[in-house]
């Protein structure tokens, strides 16, 4: 940063869960303002907080496209995860950098809330002390699957549990049995072991599948009615107690 330049702004945009009007207007605001806009994505897609954002994005626009250097292609649980995401990350939070220190505002897209699960932490949690950050937060993607779903999830005094699906088989049925209602999420390739656990805590019945919700190849099911795979946009919703009130 050149002596006497005031650097930029760095705005964490939560874009919501997937509907384009379900976007705050703040965050609209902010990215028809930002001179350059920053999104995650896997490397053979678009992104969909980009998707989100469709045509809103100024056309004079510096864009930033953060492709991941893998998705499921290696294990959490890996070494070389930890290390080679960390290494994506410093890369991402560099490129942002430049422009901030050039003086420039960057709007860094998110779908859901960036705070729940969200790549763009990642980047703040390397910038914030360094760069003024606004976050504006997002719908997130499980309040818009019970919506979709139109199924009430936590009433008077219940406990919520939101579950990584990529927990162990024993760690899940640990945590389902102390909530009293339930968001299971990162399904993909951890679906079957999540309906084991449902199984075993005697959840399965009540649980409610809910794909791509708030878009429109959204669907919702019960989960025993549910086959194939799960995409990652989709969520396992475990209802709290019925006839609470």
């Amino acid at each position: 940063m050149t002596q006497g330049t005031q650097a930029g702004r760095l705005s964490i945009l939560g874009m919501g869960p997937g509907d384009p009007e379900l976007m705050t207007i703040k965050a609209a605001r902010l990215l028809r303002e930002s001179p350059v806009i920053a999104w995650f994505c896997r490397h053979d897609r678009p992104g969909h907080a980009r998707e989100i954002a469709g045509d809103q994005l100024p056309r004079t626009a510096t864009t930033l496209r953060f492709a991941y250097p893998f998705t499921t292609e290696i294990a959490v649980s890996d070494p070389a995860y930890l290390v080679r995401m960390a290494a994506f990350y410093d890369d991402c939070a560099r490129q942002v950098a430049d422009h901030l220190e050039a003086g420039t505002d960057v709007a860094l897209l998110c779908e859901g809330d960036p705070f729940l699960f969200g790549s763009a932490m990642y980047v703040f949690d390397r910038l914030h002390e360094r760069f003024e950050c606004a976050i504006v937060p997002g719908i997130t993607a499980m309040s818009g699957c019970w919506s979709a779903a139109q199924r009430p999830m936590v009433h008077g005094d219940d406990v919520l549990c939101v579950i990584p699906g990529t927990l162990d088989e024993a760690a899940l049925i640990q945590w389902l049995e102390h909530a009293n209602a339930a968001v299971i999420m990162k399904l993909g390739r951890n679906l079957e072991k999540v309906r084991r656990a449902l199984r075993a805590t005697g959840r399965e019945a009540r649980a409610i599948y809910v794909e791509r919700a708030t878009q429109p190849q959204q669907r919702s099911m019960k989960l025993a009615d549910m086959t194939g795979s799960a995409p990652y946009f989709s969520i396992i919703l475990v209802p709290g107690r019925e006839g609470a009130r």
